[in-house]
């Protein structure tokens, strides 16, 4: 077959242009060799070198659009996460108002309810005082009374002595007893 286009490369180029290849000093059989032999080095390049490459640089325009593609799903899980870190803050900074609020009102609650078992004592104890106070005036009173009653039986008994009766004596002891007990 090559021979075949040979001359027929040859016939063709006769009838072109005769003065063309004799003025530049070409010859076509030199011309197909080489044109061959470029092809045989394109395809050897093609296939060792171009394709190669351009696998490797498919890879990593993969690769490079798989990271962009990861970071950005980085992005969106980190404004997602950002979000919910903000929403637990939030709630755990109302869940600390809400507990202090709570110890506050169980604090309020606590002192009231001390300040009135303070007052329910006190006034307790000033009941009770004042209930001692009325048991020791009454027992002063009678032992009092019991005194004055003792003083006036003598005193009526030294300035009676003479002039009464042992029976009249008793009788008026008595009575002044009874007066007294009555104060």
């Amino acid at each position: 077959m090559l021979p075949l286009l040979l001359a027929s490369a040859d016939a063709a180029h006769a009838a072109a242009q005769p003065g063309l290849v004799e003025k530049f000093g070409l010859e076509w059989h030199y011309v197909v060799v080489q044109i061959i032999s470029f092809l045989i080095v394109l395809g050897v390049l093609y296939k060792f070198g171009i394709k190669p490459t351009i696998a490797t640089m498919e890879e990593r325009n993969r690769k490079i659009g798989d990271g962009l593609k990861h970071a950005e799903e980085m992005q969106v899980k980190l404004a997602a996460a950002q979000q919910e870190s903000a929403a637990i803050v939030k709630q755990s900074t109302q869940e600390a108002a809400r507990i202090v609020e709570d110890a506050r009102k169980t604090a309020k609650e606590y002192l009231d309810r001390q300040t009135q078992e303070a007052s329910q004592k006190a006034n307790d104890m000033l009941v009770k005082a004042q209930h001692a106070i009325e048991l020791e005036h009454r027992k002063m009173l009678a032992e009092a009374r019991t005194e004055i009653a003792r003083l006036v039986v003598v005193t009526s008994e030294r300035v009676l002595a003479k002039k009464l009766s042992d029976a009249d004596r008793a009788a008026y002891n008595e009575a002044a007893a009874k007066e007294l007990t009555v104060i």
